[in-house]
């Protein structure tokens, strides 16, 4: 089991594959994804990566959360998720995990928080067919009708399909495919819709229900602080 990363979600677009047929893609931007702490049996119980991404501002950072960047050498992240990793698969911390960390044709699990839609309607909200449009309806074209049954059982039962508040919970999408990567830019080129809004954040891991293909690099695709140190010492050059 490798680590998965944190991506933000940037927008749609499409590409065109060798067949000359367009491609809907979603497009997740890597920055500065780096591991924070790591949790092993002995310690925590289990085994683990905490991932960190983007940058925040030092001034809108907690203290204990600055002292936990501080003890990992890394600048204070926008955002920390956890991963399950199996023990070999443990990343240096501080190392930075790259696009390359998968392959293209590769199948992912996506996480994210989907758009919120406010209060709705059961039609909207479940795909209802709503009522008659004549013969005798006249206010409850788009009602739900009735929602239990008579004194037995008295009431309405849990999980009913009723109107209410859409949206705005936690969606993974399985077996999504990865299309390409960008390694120059960071993108990770998703094939079709990826739950939430453009700049949300979303973890990405491999496929639970698909094999993990012989090329994926092990335990992660990583750069290690040296390289990254020696990178941002050229560009401040």
């Amino acid at each position: 089991m490798r680590s998965g990363v944190i991506a933000q979600k940037v927008g749609m677009t499409r590409v065109y594959n060798d067949a000359g047929e367009h491609v809907p893609v979603t497009v997740l931007r890597m920055e500065n994804c780096q591991v924070v702490a790591q949790r092993t049996q002995e310690k925590n119980g289990y085994t683990a990566v905490q991932l960190g991404v983007g940058l925040a501002k030092v001034k809108n950072t907690s203290k204990a959360m600055r002292g936990h960047f501080a003890t990992a050498s890394v600048e204070p992240k926008a955002k920390l998720a956890e991963f399950r990793v199996s023990p070999e698969n443990l990343v240096e911390v501080g190392a930075e995990i790259t696009v390359d960390h998968f392959v293209a044709g590769q199948k992912v699990d996506v996480t994210g928080t989907a758009t919120g839609k406010g209060f709705q309607g059961v039609i909207k909200r479940h795909n209802f067919g709503g009522g008659r449009a004549t013969h005798g309806n006249s206010v409850s074209h788009r009602t739900h009708g009735s929602t239990g049954q008579r004194q037995d059982p008295g009431k309405v039962f849990k999980g009913k399909k009723m109107a209410g508040h859409m949206g705005a919970t936690r969606v993974t999408t399985q077996n999504v495919e990865v299309v390409s990567t960008d390694a120059d830019r960071g993108l990770i080129l998703i094939r079709g819709a990826v739950p939430g809004t453009k700049g949300a954040w979303i973890l990405v891991r491999d496929a639970a229900k698909s094999a993990l293909p012989e090329n994926a690099p092990k335990p992660a695709a990583v750069r290690a602080k040296a390289e990254a140190k020696a990178d941002t010492a050229v560009e401040g050059a």
